[in-house]
């Protein structure tokens, strides 16, 4: 996730490359020091853009979706093994209908919408945690991302190759989190023999070499870190490791045109997979989202709805990385601007308008709310003020999404 803390105190010298990693749940107790009069006095600014890495073995789609979700891309997307060795990186817009519907209701100059960053690693293999097809290398890319979308192939189709030699999710599914689960016990076993000296005359090395111990057990038993129940100071703890089982999972079920809007029975199995791992899991077809780019706008909606499906690929993968990790949109809008932030679910109003500034946040003295349907029925914010419905909203309001706000702030 793409953000940046100042900070007015640091203890540590270490303490930014400790955080290089920070998971989701650690960087939501960050979010709490910042908001509080704690020893580190961390003056923090929330995330700004979503980072997603897209995974799975050599020829599934990765690199055909990654040049659909995200036109600009230049990722070389050719029918062999390891075509994609650097990560290419590409951002797009998040797709929001009410963006547009409270810029032409303000009259607004400009529309700015959230932004999420895609990354496309390259296939990983069999024998990808010792090295096999350059495996460190595209592992490690792993490690900076928030969340996995793992690209499963689901269609049958002689004229691409599979690197194993036959259509089997349930198989490749197998081997990336194998992959990824070897990785992160290499990982934590490097990180407690460094341990070994400080567990002795340190409370925290202690604590920190039992949470390694317990999260390395877990995965050898074929688990995953994000599946066991830690605290989030016991996150913070471990999280400069990043380590790659920890990071949500969203499956993506790369089907044949044809069989997009019913599935088949290899994307049944991803789904079976995603509700014993309470992961998100989508269908999407990375031939159909290639072909998306060359219709109009207009003529998109038409072709989606003759294929059977009410949304393209990129609303599918955001609305489930939002559903995932927790994530909510709120609005500003005036003359100058209708702008979309994105905070986490149970933010408060104060912790809301630090998104936009900290200063917002320091001196936060109450926002004016209103829903976005709300204010779109009631045609303009006159209006709105005077029928009653928008609303002084004080520091304990939680803000819910699609909630249109100003704040008044005094610092």
């Amino acid at each position: 996730m793409v953000f940046d803390l100042d900070l007015a105190l640091v203890s540590e010298g270490s303490f930014l490359s400790r955080f290089r990693f920070l998971s989701l749940a650690g960087l939501k107790t960050l979010e709490r020091l910042a908001c509080q009069n704690n020893p580190l006095n961390v003056a923090f600014r929330f995330f700004l853009m979503l980072k997603v890495g897209i995974v799975g073995l050599p020829n599934v789609g990765k690199s055909t979706l990654f040049n659909a979700l995200v036109a600009n891309a230049q990722a070389t997307a050719a029918n062999f093994p390891f075509c994609t060795i650097e990560p290419n990186v590409g951002t797009v817009s998040v797709p929001d209908d009410r963006l547009n519907l409270l810029g032409s209701l303000s009259k607004s100059k400009a529309l700015i919408p959230t932004r999420i960053e895609f990354v496309d690693i390259a296939g990983l293999v069999e024998g990808a945690s010792q090295g096999e097809g350059l495996g460190n290398k595209f592992l490690s890319n792993i490690r900076e991302v928030d969340a996995i979308v793992h690209v499963v192939r689901c269609f049958d189709d002689e004229n691409v190759v599979h690197v194993s030699g036959s259509v089997d999710p349930l198989r490749d599914i197998e081997i990336i989190n194998l992959e990824l689960g070897l990785s992160d016990i290499a990982q934590i076993e490097r990180r407690r023999e460094r341990l070994k000296k400080q567990i002795r005359t340190n409370k925290e090395s202690q604590l920190e070499d039992n949470i390694l111990q317990k999260i390395n057990l877990e995965i050898q038993e074929g688990g995953a870190a994000r599946s066991l129940s830690l605290t989030d100071e016991e996150n913070m703890l471990v999280a400069s490791l990043g380590l790659l089982t920890s990071k949500p999972i969203i499956y993506a079920s790369n089907l044949s045109e044809d069989e997009l809007s019913s599935g088949n029975k290899y994307s049944s199995n991803v789904v079976d997979v995603a509700k014993s791992e309470a992961a998100e899991c989508i269908r999407i077809s990375a031939q159909v989202e290639a072909e998306l780019i060359e219709l109009k706008e207009s003529e998109r909606f038409d072709y989606l709805k003759g294929l059977g499906v009410q949304e393209g690929g990129l609303q599918s993968l955001i609305r489930a990385s939002y559903n995932l990790l927790g994530l909510r949109t709120y609005f500003t809008t005036g003359e100058k601007e209708t702008k979309a932030w994105t905070i986490n679910s149970g933010m408060t109003a104060p912790q809301a308008a630090g998104v936009i500034h900290t200063d917002f946040e320091r001196g936060f003295i109450r926002a004016q709310t209103i829903n976005y349907a709300k204010l779109l029925e009631a045609g303009s914010v006159t209006e709105a003020k005077n029928n009653g419905w928008i609303r002084s909203e004080g520091k304990e309001y939680v803000v819910k999404e699609g909630d249109v706000m100003e704040f008044l702030f005094n610092v």
